[in-house]
């Protein structure tokens, strides 16, 4: 039996999340000796490293999602230290969304098994990511309560310092990524650290950090080419004045001391209370599909222009406060299961609200002509990122740590494979045309070699043109592939909708009557 789904659970009584083989596999004495973050420069881990990082996530994210709106970004303060805590379902692309838009660099905490796996680990040294062992792997035997307490303390130490310094920070307090429609309990991590970061500021006379909620928002979150919003919300003020002066005089020595349990608490409390809202805060997502059903018709019957991902979830938020009548709540519940089932939502009710929607003219021809960039440069993509793809897929269907976790194989293998593979495959391709090209001087009258002039130094130009070249097609086919996977989903959203919408045409006259 795997590890995770042995039924273990905590002293609250509340099960044990699922271990994947990864985190079931505890590599201490590598924990122990992994990087520390450095605090005095802009980078708490490799500069180089990390811009770079950055950079090839944000590639990654802007290619991921089909729609990416930021908003709130202005309630961050910018002259001292943030916390960021958010709910969390959507595996390591919760952090990254964070990451990205935020306008710090991070100190970054993550379960242990991301500083010590193959690839994944190298970059999480590089990042200064500082592990941190669960109740879940401690409770299970992964290591001895001692060792925890030391490596815990640590990290939580470090990250402290680094929100102290200045830095962001983000930690998850639900404490692993899930698949409900609600938080589930908030354990103590996020605000231990954070109180030890206003005891460290406190006594280094710095400015008290912040800690900031932040509702993640994914349409459908284990989809590619998904729709996203990130808001941040108003941050909470630590009770700066009421740290003890033995938690200041220890945390500001450096040295690891619990910060009280009633201030713990307490900050606990205030971030359940603002992070609730920005979560669809349901018993089940059935009543998310309802809702948005009830939405978009409404909106429709209004006449206004087709709502964002951003203003339909302000939209159901709004729903969960002033709820519609029973009788529409139950058709709703209807629609929205059903459409639920073939992958659609209230977004595919047509404009008149009596059926589904049909083909769009305009819609088909812009479809048509995105399909032409991916077909052309197929041949590049299957050389570039077919493997990536490929085993991204299979990986992220077949991972041991359930749904939400899909997505971080999809973005990891499209980060890695294209940073990887994609300067190996140019410098084999420049080396091949190099060895070919007398052969296509001849056939074609082309010599791309000596295109520059004969000299040895325009010839070392001409490869060097070629292997930029070839970066530059590969990075085009990946824009083609995710603008041509955004036409193929739509025909087979529009294919799903002419099967079911016959079977749902009463039903939504019937709801179009009650909104009325």
């Amino acid at each position: 039996m795997k590890k995770g789904f042995d039924g273990a659970r905590d002293h609250h009584g509340d099960l044990l999340p699922e271990l994947s083989a990864s985190a079931s596999r505890m590599k201490y004495e590598k924990l122990v000796n992994a990087p520390l973050p450095t605090f005095e420069k802009n980078y708490p881990g490799s500069p180089i490293f990390m811009e770079l990082g950055y950079f090839m996530l944000r590639r990654t994210i802007n290619s991921q999602f089909r729609t990416f709106e930021v908003t709130g970004t202005e309630k961050i303060p910018t002259d001292r230290g943030s916390m960021c805590s958010a709910w969390h379902t959507n595996g390591l692309v919760d952090p990254v969304t964070i990451f990205l838009s935020h306008p710090k660099k991070f100190v970054v905490g993550g379960r242990h098994d991301l500083v010590t796996r193959p690839i994944l680990g190298f970059w999480a040294r590089k990042f200064a990511v500082q592990p941190v062992v669960r109740k879940a792997e401690l409770l299970r035997g992964g290591c001895s309560e001692e060792e925890a307490n030391y490596l815990n303390g640590r990290s939580l130490l470090n990250l402290a310092t680094g929100i102290s310094h200045g830095f962001g920070c983000a930690l998850f307090p639900e404490g692993t990524s899930h698949s409900e429609s609600h938080l589930i309990r908030l354990k103590t991590g996020p605000f231990r650290t954070v109180l030890a970061a206003a005891a460290h500021a406190k006594a280094n006379d710095r400015k008290p950090p912040m800690l900031i909620p932040i509702g993640l928002h994914f349409r459908t979150r284990h989809l590619f080419r998904t729709d996203a919003w990130i808001e941040y919300g108003d941050p909470i003020e630590l009770p700066h004045e009421e740290l003890p002066k033995e938690l200041v005089d220890t945390i500001g020595s450096g040295d690891w001391r619990e910060p009280p349990a009633d201030l713990v608490t307490g900050l606990r409390d205030q971030l359940k209370e603002k992070l609730e809202p920005m979560t669809p805060n349901r018993d089940t997502f059935s009543e998310v599909h309802r809702d948005g059903v009830i939405a978009h018709m409404k909106r429709k019957l209004e006449n206004k222009p087709e709502l964002t991902w951003r203003e339909e979830v302000l939209e159901l938020r709004r729903l969960k406060n002033e709820p519609e009548s029973k009788e529409i709540q139950d058709v709703a519940t209807r629609i929205g299961d059903r459409l639920d089932e073939s992958g659609l939502d209230g977004r595919d009710i047509n404009s008149s609200c009596d059926g589904l929607k049909g083909v769009s003219i305009l819609g088909a021809a812009i479809n048509f002509l995105k399909l032409i960039p991916f077909v052309l440069f197929l041949p590049i993509l299957v050389l570039s990122m077919g493997w990536q793809i490929a085993l991204g897929r299979i990986l992220g269907d077949k991972t041991d740590e359930g749904l939400d976790a899909r997505t971080s194989y999809h973005m990891l293998f499209g980060m890695f494979g294209s940073m990887l593979w994609w300067p190996i495959l140019a410098t084999i391709l420049t080396i091949l045309t190099l060895a070919f090209n007398s052969s296509i001087d001849s056939e074609f009258g082309l010599d791309i070699i000596a295109m520059f002039g004969s000299e040895l130094w325009q010839k070392s130009i001409s490869l060097v043109t070629v292997w930029t070249i070839l970066m530059f097609s590969f990075w085009l086919s990946g824009i083609s592939f995710a603008s041509g996977w955004d036409a193929v989903a739509d025909f087979a959203r529009w294919r799903r909708r002419s099967k079911i919408n016959h079977s749902l045409k009463q039903d939504i006259l019937k709801l179009r009557d009650l909104l009325n």
